[in-house]
């Protein structure tokens, strides 16, 4: 290496006088990747934002090749070379893989305003076989994988040049095979002397991909130097400012006796078949599946988003059979869907709207409950946002969508903290976030355990619903196939029990 192709040389950055970026100072070579990690927060979507020219910085210089590099706006940063492959894709999936590729460059037949359609599908092709992806280029994204998609972000990538890439939590949907294709595409990349900028929270992904890597903590570089010089424990007390022991806090008290939710033989064709279990108060149980087990949809069913053909769902006792979102929000059931960004937060809104949004009929009074009483829902609203370090300058002004992937994660479940409520379906509440928001959110879930919420816990990640689980409930082609207690955790028996009926893996 040695060729240094970025620099950041004293780079700062605040908002609402709240510093987001302070003197941080490093250097990108040609051909290496770089970890760039660090908790929500610290300072790193600021600082690829301004490498985007989607923002300017107060401070400091960037140089590009050796020369000074200040885009003025995105368009400027893709024509230097600088390509994001994001966690949110930016692609149109409505539109073929070759219109999203040429989107903003369709080639022309000669000087006519004819689109060059031939061009364009020769050009996808060997864009795509760049990437190793065997598809048609008039194939529409919608009809793709997460995977196939991240592929043609990368092709899109490589269409107009880019010899800087960003790959910002690049996993965050992707099956195992997939993320080991893209894995194998980074490596080319890398020996084709393209030069990458890796964020993700899975640190050891980070520990197996990186050259160099960058902790960022409170706006500065915390910490930095050759993957060897790390682990993965030295690379958690940099990003949080602390040693975590333990990463899975201890429970402070377990279930009661007292049946929280039970679902008794819930049915619906192709989605779920005679899922039958119960949830106690103040307990944590599992829900564990593969992609397409059938998990999600069963929490959807549950609260009232979907509908179901055969079974009853109970709280606190009393039976349910057909009910909205609305009946089960005023039974006290909260649901976390995965899919925070477009279902489970107001991008548009404040903090305040958002927390405020579920719990806002407990906090009117007078004629059809016309008015809101300001003074108690602002208080109880800001006491929420303190007990969960909420990191912002100010709750009503400060928009969902400028929050970070853990700040937003902690401003959905804050909405429901408010309502008080008596069961908690979370699915997927820690993904995408870093290991010191974690580490709070499971806090978050022991304290609603201990004051008697029951919660229903969905993860793809085994190792942590082992850590925090009294009970782990196995998912399978729609149904049930295993409970484990917390005393009897195996991580292979549970994942035999993941793959039953799926005849490709062996077990029927």
């Amino acid at each position: 290496m040695g060729d240094t192709i970025l620099q950041f040389e004293n780079i700062s950055k605040s908002f609402f006088g709240i510093h987001a970026l302070r003197d941080v100072t490093f250097s990108l070579e040609r051909g290496q990747l770089l970890g760039l990690i660090g908790e929500n927060g610290a300072g790193k979507t600021t600082l690829m934002n301004i490498l985007g020219g989607v923002i300017q910085a107060d401070e400091g210089t960037m140089r590009m090749k050796g020369v000074e590099y200040r885009p003025r706006n995105p368009a400027e940063a893709a024509k230097a070379g600088v390509a994001f492959i994001h966690q949110e894709l930016n692609l149109f999936t409505n539109l073929s893989i070759a219109d999203n590729i040429f989107i903003d460059r369709f080639p022309r037949i000669g000087a006519l305003p004819l689109i060059n359609k031939k061009a364009m599908r020769s050009r996808t092709r060997e864009l795509l076989s760049g990437v190793e992806l065997e598809v048609s280029p008039d194939t529409l994204v919608e009809r793709i994988s997460p995977g196939e998609r991240q592929l043609v972000e990368i092709a899109k990538a490589l269409g107009f040049g880019a010899e800087i890439m960003i790959f910002d939590e690049p996993t965050t949907s992707l099956t195992a095979r997939e993320t080991e294709q893209l894995f194998k595409i980074i490596e080319q990349l890398r020996a084709g002397g393209k030069s990458i900028i890796y964020i993700s929270h899975n640190l050891g992904n980070v520990l197996h991909l990186a050259d160099e890597i960058v902790v960022v903590r409170d706006g500065a570089v915390a910490g930095t130097g050759d993957k060897s010089e790390y682990t993965i424990d030295k690379m958690v007390s940099q990003m949080v400012g602390r040693d975590i022991d333990q990463m899975y806090p201890a429970r402070t008290a377990g279930p009661s006796d007292t049946v929280a939710l039970e679902v008794k033989d819930l049915s619906q064709s192709g989605i779920v078949k005679g899922i039958s279990f119960s949830l106690r108060k103040g307990e944590v149980a599992g829900l564990f599946g593969l992609m397409g087990s059938g998990r999600s949809e069963l929490a959807r069913i549950i609260f009232g988003l979907d509908p179901f053909e055969r079974g009853s769902v109970k709280v606190g006792g009393a039976e349910r059979k057909r009910y909205t979102p609305a009946e089960s929000i005023e039974k006290k059931i909260a649901f976390v869907t995965e899919n925070r960004r477009e279902e489970g937060l107001l991008m548009e809104a404040p903090i305040f709207d958002n927390i405020a949004l579920v719990a806002m009929p407990d906090y009117t009074r007078g004629l059809m409950m016309r008015f809101v009483e300001k003074k108690r829902i602002f208080g109880a609203v800001g006491d929420v946002a303190e007990s969960m370090r909420i990191k912002t300058a100010s709750l009503d002004r400060q928009l969902a969508k400028n929050l970070s992937g853990g700040n937003q994660q902690k401003t959905v479940i804050g909405k429901w903290l408010l309502s008080k409520p008596a069961v908690f379906i979370m699915d997927e509440p820690t993904r995408g976030i870093d290991v010191g928001a974690k580490y709070e959110i499971y806090n978050i879930i022991n304290d609603l355990a201990a004051a008697g919420t029951g919660i229903l816990f969905i993860s793809s990640e085994l190792e942590e619903l082992m850590g925090g689980c009294d009970r782990i409930l196995v998912m399978s082609n729609g149904q049930i196939q295993g409970c484990f207690e917390k005393g009897d955790f195996d991580q292979a028996k549970i994942l035999h029990a993941a793959f039953k009926g799926h005849k490709k893996h062996g077990v029927a």
